[in-house]
């Protein structure tokens, strides 16, 4: 299927009554993936080592090590519509991205990882979902329309641009523009460099020191997550939440503090209809940064690029 000819904005539509089973079968997908990365990789700081990436044909979880001269990676194809198993000694495996319930997805990635060598324990469990099915026993969620995941990655590429774009202007400690399999979201993070208070909420099968390590530092966030309006939203919070922060004057019009998300937010249909796509999503990002940094008294003089 030529899956490019379906879409002709470089910012997808992506309505998500139209793809919402698919959605939720993919989302379980990736945490299968991501909680491979997780199980082979060391802690990094607030979970990195734990994310996948935007590359070229969809999600990967890049290179990750398995023992002494041997790694692997898994990406998501959403061009071929199949999640690839590829390793350094050049064997490879494949599992087709087809409607299927989440079991026989995990099962076949379970398998093709044993037949590669590069059995791997994870605890086969979704977090941040509540009343999450175990891999195992999950045949409810079995939804996969090659046209909406394919649309939702165009999403997630036009995103990572605009995000590297902001992320490149702050020039203190910064995430990298990641996916996180959690939330299914696209996130990038400024950091003061001031320790945060231990985080006091938690997560849906997440102990809490999941939480305290995602936020142990001060930080202002930004992402993209499809959901929350009728085509997502792009967001924005600041942990700890300065005084004032959410009647802080942002921009653009389209803008908003959800009470219920606790995050300003920006509905992706706002992006994708407006006459200059990257300049909003840009002042959205860059205005919500400055509620935090202005309100929690960040060294900006010190965090950000001299843009002049």
């Amino acid at each position: 299927m030529d899956a490019g000819a379906a879409v002709s904005s470089p910012w997808p539509s992506l309505p998500v009554a139209q793809w919402q089973a698919t959605r939720d079968t993919l989302h379980l997908w990736t945490q299968v993936v991501g909680k491979v990365r997780l199980a082979r990789t060391p802690l990094s700081n607030h979970w990195w080592n734990s994310t996948l990436y935007v590359n070229a044909r969809g999600l990967t979880t890049s290179l990750v090590p398995y023992a002494p001269g041997r790694g692997f990676q898994m990406d998501f194809d959403f061009l071929a519509h199949r999640l690839d198993i590829l390793t350094t000694s050049g064997d490879t495996r494949s599992v087709d991205l087809v409607p299927r319930p989440v079991a026989d997805f995990h099962a076949d990635v379970v398998r093709r990882l044993d037949d590669l060598g590069l059995t791997t324990e994870t605890w086969p469990v979704p977090v941040e979902i509540e009343g999450a099915i175990p891999f195992p026993e999950d045949r409810v969620h079995m939804a996969y329309d090659a046209e909406q995941a394919h649309r939702f990655w165009l999403s997630l590429v036009e995103a990572h641009r605009v995000f590297s774009v902001f992320r490149g202007r702050f020039v203190g400690k910064a995430s990298p523009v990641h996916f996180f399999w959690g939330a299914l979201d696209l996130a990038v993070t400024r950091f003061s460099g001031r320790p945060a208070p231990p985080y006091p909420r938690r997560a849906p099968n997440c102990g809490p020191h999941v939480m305290r390590e995602a936020y142990s530092h001060e930080v202002s966030s930004a992402g993209y997550w499809p959901g929350g309006e009728d085509e997502g939203v792009f967001y924005s919070y600041a942990y700890p939440e300065p005084d004032g922060f959410r009647e802080f004057p942002v921009t653009p019009a389209g803008a908003y503090y959800n009470e219920e998300l606790g995050e300003f937010v920006l509905p992706y249909r706002e992006v994708r209809t407006a006459e200059d796509p990257d300049g909003t999503l840009l002042e959205f990002l860059q205005s919500t940064y400055e509620a935090a940094a202005t309100l929690a008294h960040w060294d900006r003089a010190a965090l950000e690029r001299d843009s002049a």
